[in-house]
This record gives C-alpha cells, sequence and structure tokens, in this order.
C-alpha cells in the first residue's frame, strides 16, 4: 500500500510511519520536519499546512491511505479535499465527549461537544481542543471515500511528550515507600503508543469503517502500579492517600509540576479511564502487558536525558506523607 502519513517525527505520527514501513508498505510522511526526523525507510516531503503545497506529493499519484492527527479543522478539510479517494485513518480525542463522568461510555452512547469549525488555539483548554477534533471527524466522515475515527485516551510509552506516565516508571523503580493516588479501586486506563500504532496500520489495510475509542483494557489503580512495579523490576510499598486529602495539600489531578498523573478525581471523571473498548479489540486492536510498556519507558527515559516528564518532586511526595502520617490517616 501507499500511505500518505501527515506528520510522522513525533511520538504517535512517528509510530504510525514506523509501522507502516516494518509491515512492507510505502510511507511518504508530509512535515516540516522541524521537530525530528522521520523513521528509516519513509520518504519525507516538506508540507507546511500552514500553507499547504500539496503539488510537492505528486497529487496525481494515488495514496491508498491517509493517516492524519491534525487538531485544526481548516487543515483536515484543505487535505481530505485534496486525497478524497483514499481511505482515512483520523487520530482523533477522547476530549471529543461532552461528559467525562459515565463510566462504560461507547463511541454510539457518550454525548459529544457542539464542533467547532474554525481554527482556535487547542492550548485553550480541553473543551476547545476536543470541539475541534469533532469538526474535524466530520470533515473526514463526510469527505472521504472511507474512514475510520479513532479517538485515543491516554497514550503512552517511549517517546511520550506529555511527561504524564513517564512519572511512574523512574518513581516506582527507586522504590521505598510510594504515594499512591486515591483509592486502589479507581479505574485506569492507557494505551500503548507502539500497539494504537500498529492498530492504524491495520485499519488502513483493511479500510476499516467506523468511530473507536482507543484505548487498552480497563484495570485498576491497584493493578496499574502492581505492573509498572513489575516492569521497572521495583517492590515499592504503597501508601493510599485519599483524594480529598491530596487536594487539601494542592497536589494537581493528571499532569503539572505538583501532580501525581495518571490520577483523576471522582465522580467527575469517573469515564474518562473506562471506556467500553469491546468494539476496538473487536477491530483488530491487540495491546500487550503494562509491564512491558514500564520497563521500555524507564529505558528510554535513561537513554533520553532531554526526555519531559511531569510530577510531584520528591521532596514534596515526602511531605504529603509526612503530614498524612502524622494527622494519623
Amino acid at each position: 500500500m501507499k500511505i500518505l502519513v501527515l506528520g510522522g517525527t513525533v511520538f504517535l505520527s512517528k509510530a504510525v510511519a514506523a509501522a507502516a514501513v516494518t509491515r512492507g508498505h510505502e510511507v511518504t510522511c508530509a512535515c516540516r520536519g522541524t521537530s525530528g526526523r522521520v523513521p528509516d525507510g519513509a520518504r519525507h516531503v516538506v508540507l507546511d499546512r500552514d500553507s499547504p503545497d500539496w503539488s510537492a506529493l505528486e497529487t496525481t499519484e494515488l495514496f491508498d491511505a491517509v493517516v492524519d492527527v491534525a487538531r485544526h479543522p481548516s487543515r483536515v478539510r484543505d487535505a481530505v479535499a485534496t486525497f478524497p479517494s483514499a481511505h482515512w485513518v483520523f487520530v482523533s480525542t477522547i476530549n471529543v465527549y461532552s461528559d467525562d463522568s459515565i463510566p462504560g461510555g461507547t463511541p454510539d452512547t457518550l454525548p459529544l461537544h457542539q464542533p467547532i469549525t474554525t481554527d482556535e488555539d487547542p492550548m485553550s483548554g480541553p473543551e476547545v481542543y476536543g470541539a475541534m477534533k469533532v469538526a474535524c471527524e466530520q470533515v473526514v466522515r463526510t469527505g472521504a471515500s472511507s474512514s475510520t475515527v479513532i479517538r485515543p485516551g491516554l497514550i503512552v510509552g517511549p517517546g511520550d511528550p506529555s511527561g504524564r506516565f513517564s512519572y511512574w516508571p523512574p518513581r516506582v523503580a527507586e522504590a521505598g515507600e510510594v504515594l499512591a493516588p486515591g483509592s486502589p479501586d479507581d479505574p485506569v486506563q492507557v494505551i500503548d503508543v507502539r500497539d494504537l500504532a500498529e492498530w492504524i496500520v491495520t485499519c488502513a489495510e483493511q479500510r476499516t469503517t467506523g468511530v473507536f475509542d482507543g484505548a487498552g483494557h480497563i484495570t485498576t489503580r491497584s493493578a496499574f502500579l502492581d505492573e509498572v512495579a513489575r516492569g521497572v523490576g521495583a517492590q515499592p510499598s504503597w501508601t493510599w492517600v485519599g483524594q480529598e486529602f491530596l487536594a487539601e495539600q494542592d497536589v494537581d489531578p493528571w499532569s503539572g509540576d505538583r501532580a501525581l498523573p495518571v490520577w483523576l478525581p471522582l465522580p467527575e471523571y469517573a469515564g474518562l479511564m473506562s471506556h467500553d473498548v469491546a468494539a476496538s479489540y473487536a477491530a483488530g486492536l491487540l495491546t500487550r502487558p503494562l509491564a512491558d510498556t514500564a520497563r521500555d519507558t524507564l529505558a528510554w527515559l535513561r537513554a533520553t536525558p532531554e526526555a519531559t516528564t511531569t510530577g510531584l518532586s520528591r521532596e514534596d511526595e515526602s511531605a504529603v506523607l509526612h503530614t498524612w502520617h502524622n494527622l494519623g490517616e
């Protein structure tokens, strides 16, 4: 197959290009190339989507599939109009859903944000980002000859620029007493970038149609941390600290310098990491053990000093634990 990846130098789009090359496809990556190199074996065509010159892609040559991760509706409209006959795999996000409190939701049952069809700053908030992705999805589904829309949850693994999951493997590897946020039974749901990339290529190969959530099986926070520990070869001691106390200590959820990543307060976010993904697995998604993801993420972090991480410093974690124990919680 001839596959066009709009991107190809960072995290997911790079993993998609690499997976497609490995599976023997002719891969073209169209991007500015300012964020890194495309994978070996892929062709790089310089393209700025703010003012694209599609002639550089020899548009008379038909691509069998296009993979796009864009966030701006105008960029997606322009690209779909240029390659309407290809099968499109559009990478959206679970941020398209307007209610994060519903556990066990599916693309057919969860409400969506109203689409924002103009190009706004996606960093202005998850609602704006999600609403623009809704508009992008609509463009793909109505403009392409066939399409797969995948709405990933938290994507993790080597190369992760967000630094969220990346907090846990090195912290757990240090062992000792580790602050575990929330309850052991809280739902957690992530997906390894390599597994998501392989599935995206499968959807392109099979011209899979439909809308799917891109996430792994739901697990518990206790099992999540135990798998991280198994992957990094450590035996820490977990101290479970409730969400109300964490909020009192100004510990942030999800991400940030004073956060415990991959933790979210409940019940308002009870659905964000508990999607029903049976349809995704039926459509070919395969996922590896979380322990393998933790092991490989730690190895990548150790080999990449410039990699981004986020989360509580060890000093701040110790201070929170000290206060927790002194209050006799």
